[in-house]
């Protein structure tokens, strides 16, 4: 293999590869990134035998098609560190050497052979979407999803085909985010699927045009996502997804309307001085005033006041204020918030698509 790479090009494929090659692992070929040069262009994939990522880099001079198997993290440092504009690539033997204009690093590869096959793209896909559409029903879901929970059906996030809308839903068992994003058609067939985590967080950090199409094959254990350039394989999430439509509440009578940047700032405020035990915060609402409380022996006591528009009895409910900052940073412009009382589930809603549902805690 013999080409030269922008450099820039370079390093965001080898920070979007970081991203799923293994730092610790029993199996040493997975810290690998695959090189794979053919006539014009630069294929860098990556895989932790869960998770695959192809990604092309078209700015690139190939004089010699090749493949080389070299440490993903001692790539991505040889060059994010260098200044030059271009690199040259180049294998000799089982050695990878990079140049620039001033330095030349000669890396230790691996047997290219050895490295695991990944999935790719082939077949018609379920369906066809936006990625910018995409892109903003994952950031409305994933932060919301369970981190290692032994429930390991939560540990992704559900989507599932409603007409022309992908409805995406994500639970750790203490909240739920519900939001929509729109297909370009209507699937052929129903379509449900718990996607890992790990998938969608690496398709958000890529650098991709939201008007872009993004093509989506589904299958019994494994889902591929596909747009120009990059292709993003993942096995499924096993398991029973919770019935989260029973979860939404129901008979509401008091109502919160604020603007999201007052009450996002309000809250991070109230939160300064929480308990760090129970991290809670409280919810005061009366007329047309919303007062946010916390107070912790050790700490002191934060007290912050907005003016709102607000409609029902007088009550005082706590939240956790990480749980509310998550949602308030993926709202619109205006968020309502709907109560039944304060030992039951608060209903955030924003825009036409996003509901989340948050647990109160006792402040008590």
């Amino acid at each position: 293999m013999k080409c030269i790479c922008d450099r820039s090009a370079l390093q965001e494929a080898l920070a979007a590869t970081a991203g799923v090659a293994l730092a610790r692992t029993p199996k040493p070929i997975l810290q690998c990134v695959r090189l794979t040069a053919d006539k014009d262009s630069l294929i860098l994939t990556a895989y932790d035998q869960e998770v695959g990522l192809r990604y092309r880099v078209s700015q690139v001079e190939v004089s010699d098609p090749g493949e080389a198997l070299v440490s993903c993290d001692r790539m991505h440092s040889i060059v994010r560190e260098s200044n030059d504009e271009t690199l040259s690539l180049e294998t000799k033997e089982d050695h990878l050497h990079v140049r620039g204009q001033d330095s030349h690093f000669q890396v230790v590869g691996q047997n290219v052979r050895e490295f695991p096959p990944v999935p790719d793209m082939e077949g018609e896909p379920s369906f066809k979407i936006k990625i910018g559409s995409f892109r903003r029903g994952i950031e409305k879901t994933l932060f919301a999803a369970a981190r290692e929970s032994t429930r390991y059906a939560i540990n992704g996030v559900l989507c599932e085909s409603r007409g022309k809308k992908l409805q995406l839903v994500s639970t750790d068992g203490r909240r739920l985010a519900v939001a929509a994003a729109d297909m370009e058609d209507k699937p052929a067939e129903p379509l449900r699927a718990i996607i890992p985590t790990k998938a969608l967080t690496i398709l958000n950090r890529l650098h991709l045009d939201g008007d872009e199409i993004m093509s989506v094959r589904i299958m019994p254990n494994q889902i591929i996502m596909a747009a120009a350039g990059v292709t993003i394989s993942s096995v499924l999430v096993e398991g029973n997804f919770p019935k989260w439509e029973d979860v939404l509440p129901e008979g509401g009578d008091k109502t919160l309307e604020i603007n999201t940047s007052e009450f996002l700032s309000a809250v991070k405020r109230a939160s300064l001085l929480a308990n760090v035990e129970s991290k809670g915060i409280a919810m005061e609402l009366s007329g047309k005033d919303l007062e946010l409380r916390s107070r912790s022996a050790e700490q002191g006591e934060a007290q912050v006041r907005l003016g709102v528009n607000y409609t029902g009895q007088p009550m005082k409910i706590g939240f956790n204020p990480e749980f509310l900052i998550d949602a308030l940073k993926v709202c619109d412009e205006t968020t309502t918030m709907e109560f039944k009382d304060g030992s039951k589930p608060g209903l955030l809603k924003s825009g036409p698509d996003f509901q989340y549902v948050v647990m109160p805690v006792n402040l008590s």
